[in-house]
């Protein structure tokens, strides 16, 4: 039997990459290999259309185990479980405990509490952590950034009154006055001397970790990968060589530092992004020369991103985190949040918190994902996608650190400008639909209204702003989501009060009336607008009556390049104003019909929000 299974692959030629290209040279006739099929990255490198065997000759990404430095393929050896985690902004102590509780029993593993600081005591702790062991859970705690020692004191004091073993206790105080800097606009870099002292009073506490790295903002600002990867690694330097110059020692040091990552879309990149934020994140470390290598573990939780949620559709949203929550999980991270698929437009309820829950838990019990350490390791792709973005990261961090580290970058604006112009340029590509975001800029649902829904807004933990002497205003990040504009754009054509009627004047080739009748009706519905489709008309003028008939206050004209000569001219006559008339396509004869009158074409090269917001104008919505 086992030599008949050897027989089964030897019995087939082996095929070389010459002959695959040449193969594939064959079948784009002629067309441009490079430009056809290949993927040129906002990373700033290229991805070939297959890899083989020997693309990974020479990377070193494949040389080691899982649990070895430099932890490429993961901190752990023998399973690859994760913290499922869920937040809980606090209002009040014992109504979050309570939740807290009914959490845990519900496949919560690790809490996070955003804790406003003005009520900080003793009995505000005791309250908030009554009956939940702290010893079985990760268990994390957000506040204001001031208030980061005085938290610190209160757990330790409640802990030891516990009576809990500090090698038992894993969880994490979210210092990070360098993403507070980023997300205000606003001077706290003295707040960073803090982190000395908060350090040694968590010190016995080797799992418990109280700086935070949230690059988690960078990717909710839209910042592509090798940005918010090599920006993490500058914002850890930084913290890591302020502690050391501080005298704590570089061991103590490192274990104190914990990554929050954002994940996007970018299923394949994402599952790359970990596993290089490990290799560098160790390079870094070791570059420091601690006493023990397991300094030099990231450890990594992962959050699923805020700038692609959307509020119209929104339960596509629930296709989008949960392939981010399933590349974080492949990566080896150490816990993960699912943004719940209502956040983007409110407060997220229990029906989505439970939803957001079961996503993970899927993962684990059905998928088990849990089970498996680092499946994408030897993956011919995914190892050289690592690579490339570990270089592109790299030199991005090499470029912070001789600009002067990543506190300086800010004050000079450069990561700011940096990963506002990547929000900018990925808005510009979901205006002519080059990114696409289901249900918003391409297929939206036809008849869906927002009701009483409207864009959420992003809330301080510190239940409110300060205004301290060392503070001065800079640029600070843009965290406009991406279907931002479309959806104000709907909203504006729902608040109206008028809804345009869009109507298909289906004629000719039927092949391509039908395309560009369905083109159609997803562009113009991107705005709101009813959309009314037809099977075909015999004449131009039937179609005209029937549009009439309809009330259509938009009239397009569908049908195939060679026939717009014939039909589009006799039928825009035929409008004679009665509704604005829209030509779908770009025809050769573009030039005769704008000649006669005709002003609108839609077509793939049209920036998709910028016409439609023209539309809307000319229709008199406002």
């Amino acid at each position: 039997m086992a030599d008949s299974k050897e027989k089964l692959f030897s019995d087939f030629p082996s095929v070389s990459t010459q002959e695959w290209m040449d193969k594939i040279m064959v079948d784009l006739k002629g067309a441009d290999y490079e430009k056809k099929l290949v993927w040129k990255t906002n990373e700033g490198f290229k991805v070939k259309p297959f890899y083989r065997q020997e693309d990974l000759e020479g990377l070193k990404t494949t040389e080691g185990l899982p649990g070895e430095y430099p932890y490429i393929r993961g901190n752990k050896k023998d399973d690859n479980t994760w913290y499922i985690r869920q937040d809980i902004r606090v209002e009040e102590p014992a109504e979050a405990n309570q939740k807290a509780l009914d959490l845990l029993n519900k496949g919560i593993d690790s809490l996070g509490f955003h804790i406003k600081p003005k009520d900080l005591s003793a009995e505000y702790i005791a309250t908030l952590l009554k009956d939940i062991c702290c010893d079985c859970i990760e268990i994390n705690f957000t506040t204001c950034q001031r208030h980061s020692t005085q938290l610190a004191e209160l757990l330790v004091a409640y802990f030891k009154e516990k009576g809990y073993d500090p090698n038992k206790l894993y969880g994490s105080i979210n210092f990070d006055p360098i993403g507070k800097m980023l997300q205000k606009g606003k001077d706290v870099s003295p707040i960073i001397s803090k982190a000395k002292e908060l350090v040694e009073i968590l010190a016995e506490y080797p799992h418990f970790r109280c700086i935070g790295v949230n690059s988690l903002q960078l990717n909710n600002a839209g910042a592509y990968i090798y940005q918010e990867l090599g920006y993490a690694l500058a914002w850890g330097n930084e913290y890591l060589n302020r502690l050391t110059e501080a005298g704590v020692p570089v061991d103590l040091a490192a274990k104190k530092i914990k990554f929050n990552f954002g994940i996007s879309s970018n299923y394949f990149m994402e599952i790359a992004k970990f596993r290089a934020a490990r290799m560098l994140w160790a390079n870094i470390v070791k570059a420091y020369n601690p006493q023990s290598e397991c300094a030099c573990k990231m450890i990594a939780h992962a959050e699923t991103s805020s700038f692609n949620l959307t509020l119209f559709d929104a339960h596509v949203n629930l296709l989008r985190t949960q392939t981010e929550a399933m590349s974080a999980a492949i990566a080896g991270v150490n816990s993960i949040t699912v943004t719940p698929f209502d956040k983007a437009y409110e407060t997220p309820n229990d029906f989505s918190e439970r939803i957001a829950r079961n996503q993970q838990l899927l993962l684990k019990e059905e998928s088990h994902l849990n089970r498996i350490v680092d499946p994408a390791g030897g993956s011919y792709y995914i190892e050289n996608l690592t690579v490339s973005i570990a270089k592109q990261a790299w030199d991005l961090f090499l470029q912070v650190e001789e600009a002067g580290g990543m506190v300086k970058s800010i004050f000079d604006e450069s990561v700011q400008n940096a990963v506002n112009a990547s929000n900018k340029a990925r808005h510009e590509a979901v205006s002519k639909r080059k990114e696409i975001l289901l249900g918003t800029n391409q297929y939206p649902n036809f008849n869906e209204l927002a009701g009483e829904k409207t864009p959420s807004e992003h809330k301080c933990c510190c239940g409110g702003g300060h205004n301290h002497e060392e503070e001065a205003s800079f640029a600070k990040l843009e965290t406009s989501r991406a279907a931002s504009e479309f959806e104000a754009l709907r909203l504006q054509t729902e608040h109206s009060g008028k809804r345009p009627k869009a109507f298909m004047l289906t004629i000719g080739n039927l092949a391509m009336r039908q395309a560009r009748a369905q083109f159609s009706c997803n562009f113009l519905a991107c705005a709101g607008y009813e959309v009314i489709d037809n099977l075909g008309f015999p004449t131009v003028e039937e179609g005209v009556e029937a549009a009439m008939k309809a009330n259509a206050d938009i009239v397009v004209i569908c049908s195939s390049d060679d026939e717009y000569a014939e039909y589009a001219i006799p039928a825009f006559k035929a409008v004679n104003g009665r509704a604005m008339f829209i030509v779908a396509g770009a025809p050769a004869c573009m030039e005769e019909l704008k000649a006669a009158g005709i002003e609108n074409f839609i077509h793939v090269r049209c920036n998709v929000l910028e016409t439609l917001k023209e539309y809307n104008e000319k229709l008199g919505i406002k």
